[in-house]
């Protein structure tokens, strides 16, 4: 199922050219009370919003999906953990280029480990980039995003993907520059998410999908999560031996080779296979 929200914080479904409005399957969310819990309240309760939304299904209105303006489809992560340079040739890349590591600490992701985004940094496809910082380079960076869906801690890579509710395409956007990675990658809407959740059990092996993405039509990069160093699995074994992972949470798993600048005025056009499509317009801020 592909899931989304878009408009004023509707829900729907996505099937073919339409989106169905399954905005009541909400209403099986319990409401919350101070302190909130650490997690996403429509991720931690999936299976029962899901199991609401068949039942709404025949007899939801539909809309054009071209009509639609899509939120980020996870609303309260409680963190947005990337992976660095976790392609092989986008780690040649970035040693190879003064103008990508400016002297920071480069290195295999198994030595510098992962690192954290602000969760204010999240919006979605329709809310676009507004870029700062425009006398320094800001990159665009395609990934693979995995939405976490149970609450795990120190979980062994076999057992990994039963944690996952599904996948979507994340835009990791960068301000080159001497700063720490989590300063320089997390200004307001430098992590576009969307423009749906493909959930686990229609998407179930992450291991070999074509990832790509184009800039005013000119082809950027290109490339398959096989190329990944670490798998996802991987990765949420590597994330969960250092903190618990919570319902809602994003794992952001590393951009492959061809990084290159964006522009105010530009088109970005990411595409991942079997998730979709994601078009962001950059604007400045």
């Amino acid at each position: 199922m592909k899931i989304c929200r878009f408009g004023q914080n509707q829900l729907g479904v996505v099937e073919d050219d339409q989106v169905k409005d399954v905005s009541a399957a909400l209403d099986v969310l319990s409401p919350s009370s101070y302190p909130y819990p650490e997690n996403d309240q429509l991720i931690a309760n999936l299976p029962q919003v899901i199991a609401r939304i068949k039942s709404l299904l025949p007899g939801a209105s539909a809309l054009p999906l071209a009509s639609v303006s899509f939120l980020t489809p996870v609303a309260n992560p409680g963190k947005i953990v990337a992976a660095p340079v976790n392609y092989q040739k986008h780690l040649k890349e970035v040693l190879g280029d003064p103008n990508l590591h400016h002297n920071n600490q480069i290195g295999e992701i198994h030595r510098v480990g992962l690192f954290l985004k602000a969760t204010s940094s999240l919006v979605g496809a329709s809310e676009g980039v507004a870029l700062r910082k425009l006398d320094r380079r800001n990159d665009h960076e395609v990934e693979l995003a995995v939405i976490i869906g149970h609450e795990c801690n120190n979980v062994k890579r076999e057992d990994a993907l039963k944690y996952v509710a599904g996948y979507s395409i994340g835009l990791d956007i960068t301000i080159r520059g001497p700063e720490e990675r989590s300063m320089r990658k997390s200004p307001d809407s430098y992590t576009v998410l969307g423009p749906w959740i493909v959930t686990s059990d229609e998407l179930n092996d992450p291991s070999a999908l074509d990832i790509s993405i184009a800039v005013d039509g000119e082809l950027r990069q290109k490339s398959n999560t096989s190329d990944l160093i670490l798998g996802v699995a991987e990765l949420i074994e590597f994330a969960s031996a250092f903190y618990t992972l919570h319902p809602g949470d994003i794992l952001i798993t590393g951009t492959p080779e061809g990084v290159g600048p964006i522009e105010p005025g530009q088109t970005m056009i990411a595409t991942i296979e079997k998730i979709g499509t994601l078009a962001v317009v950059i604007r400045a801020a």
